[in-house]
């Protein structure tokens, strides 16, 4: 066994010089992504919470309704915010809500392009594959290091760890709907004249149209889901009770607030749910 004993290979350690150097050399960038961030968040912060709370209710009710056309899921987006507000969450929702909300903007500002992008061109997908294997398979944990390295505590690195966690979910769907678009349609819309933006934009897209807001639903739902992980670097929301809860051993504190977190995913999940 003695041709194992190898000089190990400095993963760890050429990371940490990598991060050394962009610590120096990069904190202009690193300061000022933070700075937009953060009036970013506060800015859906203010939306959320300066208005009475059953008026951003009624809000979110008429959204449900102009996207579901549906009394009852609009019943039910309303049964989901009186049991937060019977609860006392309000502000914690209202800080994930804006967690997840920015976090979503993010990823598919980012995702839909780049899935658009690969399914135009295999090769650039063949390549990222790997790297979106590695954003989805790597410990979210690790990804809170670097974060904390480059923006501190708050809300800014929960939201960056939150968008590598998810950004992954909106590049794959949209690729998968612009690829599965049926050769018929495209050699038909080639047929008239159509341009590359043409049948991008008349062909494409809309049959990738429910894949893609599945990506969106999908996304929602991993941010949710990142919302305890990111109260451990200092961002507010429904991840915090929780924290707390385990740190004290408190069952009551801890499954108030799990089943608070279960509603808002179900009420989200409703009024974002693909119509087939």
């Amino acid at each position: 066994m003695d041709w194992l004993a190898l000089p190990k290979i400095p993963v760890g350690r050429t990371a940490a010089q990598g991060f050394d150097w962009l610590q120096r050399h990069g904190a202009w960038f690193f300061d000022g992504l933070s700075l937009l961030l953060e009036r970013i968040i506060a800015a859906v912060l203010w939306v959320l919470q300066t208005p009475p709370p059953l008026a951003v209710v009624a809000g979110f009710v008429v959204l449900t309704w102009l996207l579901q056309r549906n009394w009852r899921t609009c019943l039910l987006v309303a049964l989901c915010f009186l049991f937060v507000l019977n609860q006392g969450y309000w502000r914690q929702v209202t800080e994930s809500l804006t967690l997840v909300l920015t976090s979503c903007a993010v990823c598919m500002g980012l995702g839909v392009p780049i899935g658009i992008a690969a399914a135009h061109r295999p090769r650039l997908y063949r390549a990222l594959a790997p790297v979106l294997d590695l954003m989805q398979t790597l410990p979210t944990f690790v990804y809170l290091i670097p974060a904390i390295v480059f923006f501190g505590l708050g809300m800014v690195p929960g939201l960056i760890a939150t968008v590598i966690f998810v950004l992954p979910a909106p590049i794959r769907l949209t690729h998968l709907g612009i690829a599965s678009t049926p050769p018929a349609l495209l050699e038909a819309a080639q047929a008239f004249g159509a341009t590359p933006r043409q049948t991008l934009w008349k062909v494409e897209l809309p049959w990738a149209w429910p894949q893609i807001m599945t990506g969106l639903n999908q996304a929602i739902m991993l941010s949710l889901s990142m919302v305890v992980i990111a109260a451990l670097v200092g961002a507010n929301g429904l991840g915090v009770p929780v924290v707390r809860a385990l740190n004290t051993v408190n069952t009551a504190l801890g499954f108030e607030a799990g089943l608070v977190i279960v509603v808002v995913a179900v009420m989200l999940d409703r009024m974002l749910r693909v119509k087939r």
